[in-house]
């Protein structure tokens, strides 16, 4: 039987056939789906767990009690969990072990472009790229193979497109793996240093094993067009380039990108004029075709550093073809940026904090947008949890008067993911910083996911959820408070109170997600004509509320009523309708 699936979608068959019993990861785009989509399959235990680095210890545990285990990131979730993962590389595994990551280049949704195949160089361990979704399944089914036969966890590296990209996948059977023995071996499994450097040995003779078979794999193939122009490409670059050149060049595919083959890398180029090294982002395989010594090699200086390659881009450089003309629209086209939505709970924390005028340090989440206009409060975006730790490094440098006209905003499955050890931070070297929790009861810019703060599991089960009250005072907060965004004139009041305090505080700002599905907002928002075109609703920069031709309008297609909007109204010309 065959399925249209999605390149995430087919990594989960795939792991599902290959006996995968243990999935733990946190949610990232793109590569979310992953994990989603194995919930389907009864005979695995997934879970989401509080951050990357956990996720990856519990599949090391797994794969160590003799199970086949899986964890799947975005490529910033690798950065987390880069630690187990250099030390699990010296341990080895028991139950194969593979790791899926998902690197965003154009950073649809990221803060930044990274290449994860870095890691796999550094950590010294095996890496495979699919390029389309047949691949995904069958790469991610070998990868476990693979990982019980040379000892190695195995990263299995996606892209947004391969992983959000449709293809037919041939749905086999569930292979019958039987869990492994358990036994006890510090010499393999206590890396302390004397064992650690006994195991260093290991990985470096397990590394030659692995080039030798990168030279011979079936991952790694030639298509011999008879051409005197060659390209050396992998993944989704694989697949633009055949768009762009069809058989007007051969190709070397590389599905095992590290380590590289080195023999079929030489052989293939020696018997091309010109070889073409086709790869997004980073110059990895053409650094390494360098380093062998490859002279007739083009790549990163033909093309780009940034973003992502077209068909047309390549046709371009390889061909010396320019791209079919197309049409341009002659009219300006409105820019589309990115808004909170409708009835989104950040919406008036943010509109708060800009009328207060403090500097916000920010975080990774839906309320990232609070940077944007009209809202235009946020003053700082570095990575997940950065906001408390570096609001109170801020607050260090310019002293007790600064820290009491700055707050700390964060997500609730943020704060648990990597806040609460910049929170203990404060608390502990005696700052007075104040932290504000967005509660808006799920994880919401990765799609609706549960935490550990919603007292749901991934299979919605009920749970015991984190208290965050509870946890605040647990780390020493004695100042905490709990209040409604969207109760403007309270919630003002209540940042200003906390920031004037000399001591750690903690806001938990606290309304649901407008798109969950509990959330029964009634009716729509109207303009009567008492409006004095103050303009005070349009700094909250609501998607429903516009301006034109000097009338402010609320567009009830949009609108959810939600109210907030009369919340701030100083001349009540906002009313409620019921649809």
């Amino acid at each position: 039987m065959k399925k249209l699936l999605i390149g995430n979608a087919a990594v989960a068959r795939g792991a599902y056939e290959a006996g995968v019993s243990v999935v733990s990861s946190y949610p990232g785009t793109p590569s979310t789906e992953i994990t989603e989509s194995m919930v389907q399959y009864s005979e695995v235990q997934v879970e989401w767990a509080p951050n990357e680095k956990v996720a990856a210890e519990v599949s090391i545990g797994a794969s160590m009690a003799g199970a086949r285990a899986m964890s799947c990131m975005k490529h910033v979730g690798m950065n987390v969990m880069a630690d187990p993962l250099f030390t699990v590389s010296y341990i080895g595994v028991n139950g194969g072990l593979v790791y899926c990551v998902a690197d965003d280049p154009g950073m649809h949704s990221s803060q930044n472009e990274q290449d994860s195949r870095h890691y796999a160089k550094a950590s010294k361990v095996l890496m495979v790229e699919p390029s389309d979704s047949k691949e995904c399944k069958e790469y991610t089914k070998l990868a476990f193979e693979l990982s019980e036969e040379y000892d190695v966890p195995v990263l299995v590296r996606l892209s947004t497109r391969v992983s959000h990209s449709q293809g037919l996948v041939e749905l086999e059977d569930r292979v019958d793996y039987k869990l492994k023995d358990y036994e006890k071996s510090v010499a393999k499994n206590v890396m302390m240093p004397a064992m650690a450097i006994k195991r260093h040995v290991v990985v470096e003779e397990r590394q030659a094993k692995l080039v030798e078979f990168a030279n011979k794999t079936t991952l790694n193939t030639i298509e011999n067009n008879g051409k005197k122009i060659g390209v050396i490409t992998a993944g989704i670059s694989y697949m633009y380039s055949k768009e762009a050149l069809g058989n007007d060049v051969d190709y070397l595919k590389l599905g095992m990108v590290y380590p590289l083959p080195t023999d079929l890398i030489t052989d293939f180029a020696k018997k091309h004029d010109v070889v073409y090294i086709i790869e997004e982002l980073d110059p990895f395989i053409e650094e390494h075709v360098r380093a062998l010594g490859v002279c007739n090699v083009k790549g990163k200086n033909e093309f780009t550093l940034l973003g992502e390659y077209t068909p047309a881009m390549i046709k371009k450089v390889v061909l010396g073809i320019d791209p079919v003309p197309y049409h341009k629209l002659e009219e300006a086209i409105p820019n589309r940026p990115p808004v909170m939505c409708a009835g989104c709970p950040h919406r008036g924390t943010f509109y708060t904090l800009k009328k207060l005028g403090l500097t916000v340090s920010g975080d990774i989440g839906c309320y990232t947008l609070g940077a944007t206009k009209p809202l235009d409060s946020v003053d700082s975006t570095i990575c997940m949890g950065a906001s408390v730790s570096a609001a109170f490094g801020m607050a260090k440098a310019r002293g007790k008067e600064f820290a009491k006209k700055l707050v700390s905003v964060i997500g609730d499955s943020t704060f648990i993911h990597s806040g609460i050890t910049g929170l203990i931070d404060i608390v502990y070297n005696k700052g007075i910083n104040t932290v504000i929790i967005l509660d808006n009861s799920i994880t919401g810019m990765t799609g609706h996911q549960q935490n550990p703060t919603t007292g749901k599991t991934i299979y919605l089960e009920e749970t015991v959820p984190v208290n965050l009250i509870t946890l605040s005072e647990a780390v020493g907060v004695k100042s905490i408070r709990v209040c409604d965004p969207f109760d403007v004139k309270a919630f003002e009041a209540v940042v200003k109170e906390e920031i004037a305090k000399d001591e750690p505080s903690v806001i938990i700002a606290q309304r649901p997600c407008a798109l969950l599905k509990g959330v029964k907002y009634t009716g729509y928002c109207k303009i009567t004509d008492q409006c004095k075109k103050c303009k005070q609703c349009l700094k909250l920069g609501c998607p429903a509320i516009s301006m034109a031709d000097g009338v402010v309008k609320i567009d009830e297609t949009q609108c959810n009523g939600c109210g907030l909007c009369i919340n701030v109204c100083p001349f009540h010309a906002i009313v409620k309708e019921e649809a």
